[in-house]
C-alpha cells in the first residue's frame, strides 16, 4: 500500500504538543510537514542525536521516523554521513514536472465530473488558507498547500492508482520547488486554483484539463532548473 504525504488532519497533529514523549509516528508527521513547508532545506543533516535531543526522544524512534521518510524519498542516507533531507537533481526535476503534465490534466477533467458541493468547499477551504499563508509571507506553508489542493482533486476523481502517483510526485515537487525556485512571486500572481475552482463549479471538464495543464507550464517556468545546491540552516534553527 503506498503511503500518502500527510493531509491537513495530519498536519494538525504534528503542530500539537502530546504533552509527552514523542512516537515514531507522530515525529515522522513532523519532519514531514517542516519538509513540506521548506523549514527542513534539501540538504538538511537530519543527525540522529541532534533530532534526539530537539524533540526528547531515543535514537531508536528517530531512525524509526528517517526510516519513513525515506520510504517516502524526502529522506536520503549518504555512506559513512548519515542522513540528509533528499537533495532531487535536475534530470529527476523535469521528470516529475513531465509526469504531472501527462496524469493531472486528465484527473482534473476527470475531478470535474464528480465534484459536489461539498468538494468545493474543500478545495475551496485550501485556497482561503494559501491566501492567508501567503498574506503572512509564508511562503512554505502556502506551498505545501497548493499541493495539498492537487492532491485532493487526485483523490476526487476517484482514481486510486493514479492519484497515488500523483502524491508521490507532489511530494517530490515539494523539495524541487525548494531547491530551484526561482520566481517566489509567482505564487502571489497565479491565480490557477481560483480558475480551476470556476471550472469545477461549472463541471465544465475540458476547462479543468486546460486550465491545468497551463498551471503546471507555469510552474515549471518558475524553476530554475540548473545544478545547485541549497545551503540549509541548522537543524535546531529550522525546527524551533
Amino acid at each position: 500500500m503506498t503511503e500518502l504525504p500527510i493531509s491537513p488532519d495530519d498536519a494538525t497533529r504534528a503542530q500539537a504538543d502530546p504533552g509527552g514523549p514523542l512516537t515514531a509516528d507522530l515525529l515522522f508527521a513532523k519532519l514531514e510537514l517542516a519538509i513540506h513547508e521548506h523549514r527542513l532545506a534539501p540538504g538538511t543533516k537530519l543527525g540522529e542525536d541532534e533530532l534526539g535531543d530537539i524533540y526528547g526522544v531515543s535514537r531508536t524512534t528517530v531512525r524509526a521516523a528517517l526510516q519513513q521518510l525515506t520510504h517516502l524519498r524526502l529522506v536520503e542516507h549518504r555512506r559513512n554521513r548519515g542522513a540528509f533531507v533528499a537533495q532531487p537533481t535536475v534530470r529527476e526535476a523535469r521528470e516529475v514536472f513531465e509526469a504531472r503534465a501527462l496524469l493531472e490534466p486528465r484527473t482534473a477533467r476527470s475531478a470535474a465530473q464528480r465534484m459536489t458541493p461539498a468538494h468545493i468547499a474543500a478545495l475551496q477551504a485550501h485556497i482561503d488558507a494559501e491566501h492567508a499563508a501567503l498574506h503572512d509571507g509564508d511562503y512554505g506553508r502556502a506551498l505545501y498547500l497548493s499541493g495539498q489542493f492537487h492532491i485532493d482533486i487526485a483523490r476526487i476523481a476517484d482514481q486510486d492508482t493514479i492519484a497515488a502517483f500523483i502524491t508521490q510526485l507532489i511530494s517530490r515537487s515539494s523539495l524541487i520547488i525548494a531547491l530551484y525556485w526561482q520566481r517566489r512571486a509567482a505564487i502571489c500572481e497565479s491565480h490557477a486554483h481560483d480558475a480551476l475552482i470556476s471550472a469545477f463549479a461549472d463541471q465544465d471538464g475540458a476547462r479543468a484539463e486546460d486550465l491545468m495543464k497551463s498551471h503546471l507550464l507555469d510552474l515549471v517556468t518558475s524553476l530554475d532548473l540548473r545544478n545547485k545546491t541549497s545551503a540549509p540552516p541548522s537543524l535546531k534553527a529550522a525546527l524551533s
